[in-house]
């Protein structure tokens, strides 16, 4: 009786492999570490909101729910979730032009796409997108988010800044002569800061400075904002002044409403948003990995991205994923398991419910100050330098995907380049396939007349790409031998393409009373021979092990010297 298809769900966070012999020590551990990014998390989590078009309590409910959800059912031990500036840009534009209840559905879309990847254990199959592609729509990324806050950074009067790159360059051209010069200098010094404040205190000798050492530049940017808003009466937009403040609470499970007619034109933001949150969760899980000498569990790592991206949405959350400097900085806090991920979305809960009123006062000059730190950060500018080191290839591929993330769409730039990585890859191959004549001086073989046979060595891969190296046996001008040998044990792949153009080579020399010969097949072109019926039609004994063994198949064939 046939046994139905099962497919076996493997679910198990990697806060269950971390809980036995979980004691006080690594509880300490955790809380630190936990506390520490959840501070840090913060003002990003309100900067990414603001900057995706949304309001700012949408990005702290996102670093609760989803990173709640990530550190707690997810394959890496201390990796950290919430909103990204990676998906500052795609979430703008969705938001643009789908409103936000249709970007809430699309993000709960890819949480059920994430989690079926994770299921159907394709997790690795992310490693496949060529380095190039990453560093190319990261920088491009990058370029996008920093010019998205020139406006907040320098205080222009742009109504609603454009989702299209050139339209937006166009908007600040144009507002330029709107520059509000004390916004400009708030988020200039809050910008020096923020690269510089951890530098005075690198050899702290007093204890307060030991203490400053360890808190962000960031939250002594938001401080000393407030401070000059409240003490100085700072007349700089806040988040007060544009949303009215956060509320102190989580907002009630609900789901979003949306019109149908739309749903189906979902599918593009859909699948952008699922394929952004694997690559950078996994990359950032791989980072983790380096710095702790663990190994994650990408396909648990999917199906815990998968759930929080569909929750959060319930609470007015969008899309979460891993997040690089999160990470880094609860690892480098001394995070011992996903329990410092738990405590990190607990201590954002609680600064929300003490201390949501004071955020009212922080100025949105410096929350740019702050993104214009992250897009600088998250790109990868000296790969440009470095071009001049590799491959016309890769700096095409590499090049077109930043150009296009930057000029036209993320999902397009991917898509090109993973076209343009195919066709170098195809080529590549392709060239290192190679059908050489076997000379008489090259082989040993005594009583063979080499006036009637013909011997060839096949190597590299016989496939698609590469099949037309076989054009010149295949020729039909040309004079065929009696018998033709065809030694592939320097073949490593064989696709059907070039599997028919194997049989095509037999059917012309069968045609013409010629014999074909393949010996030495590697384990991958003999089974395809074998189970695709052509070794049957060649014959048995014409698929033999050794070069020897055709030279002697030849001889009987009718390919021996006259005695």
């Amino acid at each position: 009786m046939a046994t139905p298809f099962r497919l076996a769900l493997r679910f198990r966070p990697r806060l269950l492999d971390s809980l036995p012999g979980y004691g006080a020590a690594q509880l300490k551990q955790d809380l630190a570490a936990g506390v520490t990014v959840g501070v840090v998390a913060l003002p990003l989590a309100m900067a990414f909101a603001i900057a995706s078009g949304l309001k700012p309590e949408a990005g702290i409910i996102t670093a609760i729910v989803a990173g709640f959800l990530i550190s707690a059912l997810g394959g890496s031990r201390v990796q950290i979730g919430g909103p990204a500036g990676a998906f500052i840009v795609i979430v703008y534009g969705i938001v643009e032009r789908y409103g936000i209840a249709n970007l809430l559905l699309a993000t709960m879309f890819a949480g059920v796409l994430l989690f079926a990847m994770g299921v159907l254990r394709l997790g690795n199959l992310v490693r496949f997108v060529p380095v190039a592609i990453v560093i190319g729509f990261t920088n491009g990324i990058a370029v996008l988010i920093a010019l998205s806050q020139v406006r907040e950074f320098m205080g222009l009067r742009i109504a609603t800044m454009p989702a299209d790159f050139f339209a937006k360059v166009k908007a600040i051209i144009a507002a330029l002569p709107t520059l509000d010069l004390a916004t400009f200098a708030l988020a200039a010094i809050s910008l020096v800061i923020i690269i510089y404040w951890p530098k005075p205190w690198a050899q702290p000798k007093r204890a307060w400075a030991r203490a400053a050492k360890h808190v962000p530049g960031t939250i002594i940017v938001l401080i000393l904002g407030v401070l000059a808003v409240t003490l100085l009466k700072l007349n700089v937009e806040t988040i007060g002044t544009r949303f009215g403040g956060i509320p102190r609470s989580l907002p009630p499970l609900s789901m979003p409403t949306f019109d149908w007619q739309l749903v189906r034109q979902l599918f593009a933001p859909t699948v952008t948003i699922a394929l952004l949150g694997a690559i950078e969760s996994l990359l950032c899980a791989r980072v983790a990995d380096g710095m702790i000498e663990d190994r994650h569990d990408a396909n648990q790592e999917l199906m815990a991205q998968g759930i929080a991206n569909f929750v959060a949405p319930l609470f007015g959350g969008f899309c979460a994923t891993g997040t690089i400097a999160r990470t880094v900085t609860n690892v480098r806090s001394g995070a011992a398991s996903p329990v410092s991920g738990v405590i990190h979305a607990l201590s954002l809960l609680v600064i929300v419910l003490v201390a949501a009123p004071l955020a009212q006062h922080i100025p949105l000059a410096c929350l740019a100050a702050i993104l214009m730190y992250v897009a600088y950060s998250m790109g990868e500018w000296r790969e440009f330098a470095r071009l001049r080191h590799f491959s016309n290839n890769y700096r095409i591929i590499l090049v077109t995907t930043f150009a296009l993330t930057v000029a036209i769409d993320l999902t397009v730039a991917v898509e090109v380049g993973l076209v343009l990585a195919c066709l170098f890859f195809i080529t590549r191959v392709s060239a290192l396939t190679r059908i050489e004549p076997i000379t008489e001086t090259e082989e040993i073989a005594v009583g063979v007349d080499h006036t009637a046979v013909e011997a060839y060595r096949l190597s590299g891969s016989l496939f698609f790409g590469a099949v037309d190296k076989m054009d010149g046996l295949l020729d039909p001008k040309r004079s065929t031998p009696k018998v033709t040998i065809l030694d592939l044990s320097m073949l490593i792949n064989l696709d059907t393409t070039g599997l028919e153009s194997l049989e095509s080579l037999h059917a012309l020399l069968r045609k013409r009373g010629g014999t074909l010969i393949l010996c030495g097949l590697q384990q991958q072109p003999h089974s395809l021979v074998q189970r695709s019926g052509f070794g049957h039609a060649l014959g048995a004994d014409h698929v033999v092990k050794s070069l020897h063994d055709a030279w002697e198949l030849a001889k009987q064939r009718g390919a021996g010297k006259a005695q």
